[in-house]
C-alpha cells in the first residue's frame, strides 16, 4: 500500500484542519499530534480514510495509527502541507505535557526514560533465550543440555551469555544515560553515574544477602555500606534527577572559562556522595519493599494477581499506565532473577491479535478495508505491536476488545498459578517464549493456546449477537 497525498489531506481535514495542529511528530506506527481542540476531530470521517487504521487520544496527544513503513511517508506529506517540518519529538512531548495531570506526567516521565532503552533490554532477552536453549537441560535431550552433549558449543553459548547479560549487568548505566537526558542534564554524566553504582570495587548487590561481612567506608566516624546497585532501578532514577538538577544549576552560574573544571566534577561528586550515603540505601529499601509487595500478592493470591494483570493490562495500555510496570519488571529481574509479570503481558498481546484475526472472518466480504486491517494488525499483534489491532479494530467494535481481555485474564490466571517466569523482557507476542525460563515453557504454551483460541471463539460468537457488527 502506498501513501497518497489525497489521503493525508483528508486526515488533515478530519482532524480539524492545519490550524488545529499545534505540533506533530511520528513513531514507528502512529502520527502523534498535539491539537488545539480535539473536539474538532471527526473520528468517523478520519477512520473511514483508507490509510488510517485507527485513532485515539493518550497522554495529551491525538494519535493516528497508520502502520509501520507508511507513517514516515505520511508524516512527510503532513509536514509539507502544514509547515511543521521543524517539530521534533521533544517539541510534541513538551506541548502535550501541558494537557496532563500530575499522575499522567509522572507516568510519561517513566515512559520517556525506559522506552529509549527497551531495544537493548529486548535484545538481551532474546539472546538470553538463545543461551538458555543451549544450556537448559531436558529441552532436546533427557536431563542434559545441548552443550553437555555437544561440548564444542559450550564456549559459543558462553559468549552469547556474556553479550546478553551486559545490558542487565550495566542496567544503571543505560538508565542513567536516558534519565539524565530526560531531566535535562548531560547523558554522558548519566552513564558515568550509572556505572559508578555498579563499580567492581563495590560489593555486588546480588551477593549482598549471602555476604558474611558488608564492607564499609568510614567517613569521619560515619559508616557507609560499600555496596553496588546491580539490577536496581530506583537508586539510579533518583540519583539521575539530582545530578541533572545540580548540573543545570551550576551551568547557569559558573563562568564559561571554568565550566569544564567545575560543573561536571562538582555535580558528580555531590551526587556520588548523596547516592551512597542517602539515595542508594533509602531507594534500595523502597525498591525491595515494592518487589516484595508484588511478589506477596502473587504468592498469597496468585489467581487474583494473574486475573487482574491479565485482564487489565490492555486497558492500562490505553491510559499509558503500563509504562510504570517496565520499572517493576526490571526490578523483579534484578532482585528475583526473573519476572512473572512480563509473560502475562505477552499473552495479552496475543489475545488482542486473536480477537483482531476473528474480525477478519466476521467482516463481510464487501468491507475489504476492515478485513485487510484486521488480518495485518493481527499479525502485528502476534509479533508484539498491538496498537493497530487494539485501536484500529478491537476498540472500534468493543466486543473483540472485551473478548481479548477475557482470554488474557484466563491465561494470566494460569501463568500466575504455575509461577511462570521470564528471565527478562522480550518480544511481547508469539516469539515471547524465547524469554521464558525453559522449565515454564509448557505452562506458557498452554497460556498461548488459551489466548489464541478463547478471544477468537468469543469474538466469533459475540459477533452473531452484537448490534455493533462489522459490516
Amino acid at each position: 500500500m502506498s501513501v497518497k497525498r489525497e489521503d493525508v489531506l483528508e486526515i488533515i481535514e478530519a482532524i480539524g484542519g492545519k490550524d488545529n495542529i499545534r505540533t506533530a511528530t511520528h513513531c514507528v506506527t502512529r502520527l502523534r499530534l498535539v491539537l488545539n481542540d480535539e473536539k474538532k476531530v471527526d473520528k468517523e470521517k478520519l477512520e473511514a480514510i483508507d490509510l488510517v487504521k485507527g485513532s485515539f487520544s493518550s497522554n495529551g496527544q491525538f494519535q493516528v495509527v497508520i502502520g509501520q513503513g507508511l507513517v514516515n511517508k505520511a508524516y512527510q506529506i503532513l509536514a509539507e502541507e502544514t509547515g511543521i517540518e521543524q517539530a521534533s519529538k521533544q517539541d510534541v512531548k513538551d506541548a502535550a505535557s501541558q494537557n496532563l495531570n500530575p499522575l499522567q506526567r509522572a507516568i510519561k516521565v517513566l515512559a520517556d526514560i525506559f522506552i529509549p532503552i527497551l531495544p537493548a533490554i529486548v535484545t538481551a532477552g532474546l539472546l538470553m533465550g538463545l543461551n538458555n536453549i543451549l544450556t537448559g537441560p531436558g529441552i532436546f535431550y533427557d536431563e542434559k543440555s545441548v552443550i553437555e552433549v555437544h561440548k564444542q558449543w559450550a564456549d559459543f553459548a558462553s559468549i552469547i551469555n556474556l553479550i546478553a547479560n551486559t545490558a542487565f549487568v550495566f542496567l544503571p548505566g543505560l538508565i542513567g544515560w536516558s534519565a539524565v537526558k530526560r531531566f535535562g542534564g548531560s547523558p554522558l554524566l548519566g552513564i558515568v553515574l550509572g556505572l559508578m553504582l555498579v563499580h567492581p570495587d563495590l560489593l555486588n548487590a546480588w551477593s549482598y544477602a549471602s555476604a558474611e561481612k558488608i564492607p564499609t567506608w568510614n567517613l569521619f566516624g560515619f559508616e557507609v555500606d560499600k555496596i553496588g546497585y546491580q539490577g536496581q532501578v530506583l537508586p539510579i532514577l533518583f540519583a539521575s534527577y539530582l545530578l541533572a538538577k545540580i548540573e543545570m544549576f551550576l551551568d547557569k552560574r559558573v563562568h564559561d572559562s571554568i565550566k569544564l573544571l567545575v560543573v561536571a566534577p562538582v555535580a558528580l561528586l555531590i551526587t556520588g556522595f548523596a547516592s551512597f550515603i542517602l539515595i542508594g540505601p533509602v531507594t534500595f529499601f523502597i525498591g525491595n519493599l515494592l518487589t516484595d509487595g508484588v511478589v506477596w500478592v502473587f504468592d498469597s493470591a496468585s489467581w487474583l494477581g494473574g486475573l487482574l494483570y491479565g485482564g487489565l493490562y490492555a486497558v492500562m495500555v490505553i491510559t499509558g499506565m503500563h509504562h510504570t510496570f517496565l520499572a517493576v519488571d526490571l526490578q523483579l529481574v534484578g532482585s528475583q532473577g526473573g519476572t512473572f509479570l512480563w509473560p502475562i503481558l505477552a499473552l495479552s498481546n496475543i489475545a488482542q491479535g486473536s480477537a483482531a484475526l476473528a474480525m477478519m472472518f466476521v467482516a463481510k466480504k464487501e468491507n475489504e478495508k476492515l478485513r485487510g486491517l484486521a488480518g495485518t494488525s493481527a499479525i502485528s499483534a502476534y509479533l508484539g505491536i498491538t496498537e493497530p489491532a487494539m485501536f484500529g479494530v478491537n476498540l472500534r467494535y468493543r466486543y473483540p476488545f472485551i473478548s481479548a481481555l477475557i482470554g488474557s485474564a484466563i491465561g494470566g490466571v494460569l501463568l500466575a498459578m504455575t509461577g511462570t517466569k521470564a528471565f527478562s523482557i522480550g518480544v511481547g507476542g508469539l516469539p515471547g517464549f524465547l524469554s521464558i525460563i525453559p522449565e515454564y515453557w509448557l505452562s506458557f504454551f498452554i497460556g498461548m493456546a488459551i489466548c489464541i483460541v478463547v478471544p477468537f471463539v468469543l469474538t466469533m460468537v459475540w459477533s452473531k449477537f452484537s448490534k455493533n457488527q462489522a459490516i
